[in-house]
């Protein structure tokens, strides 16, 4: 039984302490849910607080940002005023200005009527005095303006002959005597031989049967000699003779030479032609190259360059209007340096300068472009001098003439090359030139006939005396030469001489 009552009591306690326990978590937990709704009641209060707070600034911030829109709105208002009144303005003055246009146009057309009555009026006038005068002088109007007009021409015509004599005779007075005393000089103190050269050259055979050698079996030796020459050969009835035909000299010659080498050897086959074709061009070179010398050697220049010297020498071969262009250089150069002694220049250099004008020439038909600038080019590479580069490029007018040594080669080539037998054109050429001549001459008004004499160097025109004054006549000498000089190339120099005559003839009887 006590088991049993202790294990009753053992249990009550147990229920007690159970129930006891349950009660501590029961109030623990009470506590624990108390201190949590304090915290909550807390953190609302102070998320209340912070809300309110927010709301504040939120509420001053709408307030300044209403503030400043009112400003902006309110600044924006005015200047939308201003912007009106000074639209107002504009208008205002815009139609004070459209009132003031009106009231001018008004006026301006008012004049306008006033000015057509005064133009009506001075019209009427000038008709009526018009006809007063037409009435009184006896002419039209058409006439009398005809009349004027003649008179101021007749004026203008002696005033222009005044000045070109009163020009002419002052240039004259300075310089004429003095470029006489020193082109006649240098003229007749050179006197040079000319070559005339043409594309054909004619070689003597030592006899007829030689022809035929010369052909060859089936013409294999003309044709081996045309091929290494690079000329034609004509063998035609002439007898004793065969002709080469070629533009080019220097083969012409070459062709010339290996013939007679053939000739005196006698072995005449292909190969014999080529050596003596190979020969021949060594002593060309040869040949080319003492003429460039002898030219340096008769204007004194030492020291050329070895190509310069064979470029000149080539030039005994090139021809310009019948003239050897070695010839011309020569003679250029001596009267060059004739001139520039008697104008007190340097000797040398005019004469190196001369020389060497027309060395472009040697390679001209190799090279594209003027043989002035070519000439000038080549002088530049071989290391001559500055002043004679120049010299050659200018002499014709390739480069604006700078320096005195210029001038003279441009004078010493147009002596050279315009002196009576200097050069030579074809017959065709030559009366095309002074029916030319003539006809420009009679183009113009009151001339009568024209006459080309001197070999096309003077132009003798006759005019009609009761159609041209004296006046006129020395300005229709300067209009016809001007002309001349636009249209023409021509050597030297055309001097036109104006002719007025009148003769008065009756016979007694």
């Amino acid at each position: 039984m006590i088991p049993a009552l202790i294990g009753l009591v053992v249990a009550v306690v147990i229920a007690v302490a159970a129930v006891v326990y349950m009660r501590s978590q029961v109030d623990a937990e009470r506590r624990a849910v108390a201190v949590e709704k304090e915290r909550l009641a807390e953190a609302g209060a102070e998320v209340e607080q912070q809300r309110k707070t927010i709301a504040l600034e939120a509420k001053e911030e709408a307030l300044r940002i209403r503030q400043e829109v009112e400003q902006e709105v309110r600044e924006r208002r005015a200047e939308m005023s201003r912007l009106e009144q000074r639209a107002t303005q504009r208008e205002q003055q815009l139609e004070r200005r459209m009132q003031e246009l009106e009231q001018r146009d008004e006026r301006l057309d008012q004049r306008e009527a006033e000015l057509e009555g005064l133009r009506a009026g001075i019209d009427e006038e000038r008709s009526g005095i018009a006809r007063e005068m037409e009435r009184v002088a006896g002419l039209s109007l058409q006439e009398a303006r005809g009349e004027i007009l003649r008179r101021v021409e007749s004026e203008l015509d002696h005033e222009i002959a005044e000045r070109i004599r009163s020009a002419d005779e002052r240039v004259r007075e300075e310089a004429e005597g003095r470029a006489r005393e020193i082109l006649i000089a240098a003229i007749q103190r050179q006197a040079a031989d000319q070559s005339g050269e043409t594309s054909v050259t004619v070689v003597p055979l030592p006899s007829d049967e030689m022809k035929g050698r010369i052909i060859g079996r089936e013409g294999r030796n003309i044709r081996a000699l045309e091929a290494a020459t690079g000329v034609d050969l004509i063998i035609d009835d002439t007898p004793e003779a065969v002709v080469l035909s070629g533009f080019d000299p220097v083969r012409r010659e070459v062709a010339r030479m290996a013939l007679e080498k053939l000739f005196s050897d006698g072995r005449i086959h292909p190969a014999r032609i080529e050596e003596m074709v190979a020969k021949s061009r060594t002593d060309m070179q040869v040949r080319l190259r003492e003429e460039g010398e002898q030219a340096c050697f008769e204007v004194g220049l030492q020291g050329v360059h070895p190509e310069l010297v064979k470029l000149l020498g080539t030039l005994r071969y090139r021809t310009s209007y019948g003239q050897s262009v070695l010839m011309h250089a020569r003679e250029s150069a001596l009267l060059a340096g004739m001139i520039a002694a008697e104008i007190g220049y340097d000797e040398q250099e005019a004469k190196e300068i001369a020389l060497f004008h027309d060395i472009g020439k040697a390679v001209e038909h190799e090279i594209e472009g003027s043989h002035a600038v070519i000439g000038a080019e080549i002088l530049s590479r071989l290391g001559r001098p500055s002043a004679i580069v120049h010299g050659v490029r200018a002499h014709h007018y390739d480069e604006e003439p700078r320096s005195v040594g210029a001038f003279i080669a441009i004078t010493a080539d147009a002596i050279s090359a315009a002196r009576p037998g200097a050069r030579r054109e074809t017959l065709a050429s030559y009366i095309k030139r002074l029916e030319r001549l003539e006809g420009i001459a009679t183009e113009f008004e009151g001339v009568e006939r024209a006459f080309a004499i001197q070999a096309g160097r003077e132009l003798r025109v006759m005019v009609t005396p009761g159609r041209v004054d004296d006046d006129t006549a020395t300005v229709l000498a300067r209009k016809i030469a001007n002309r001349i000089q636009s249209e023409l190339t021509y050597p030297g120099q055309v001097r036109v001489t104006v002719l007025r005559e009148t003769r008065s003839v009756e016979y007694a009887k």
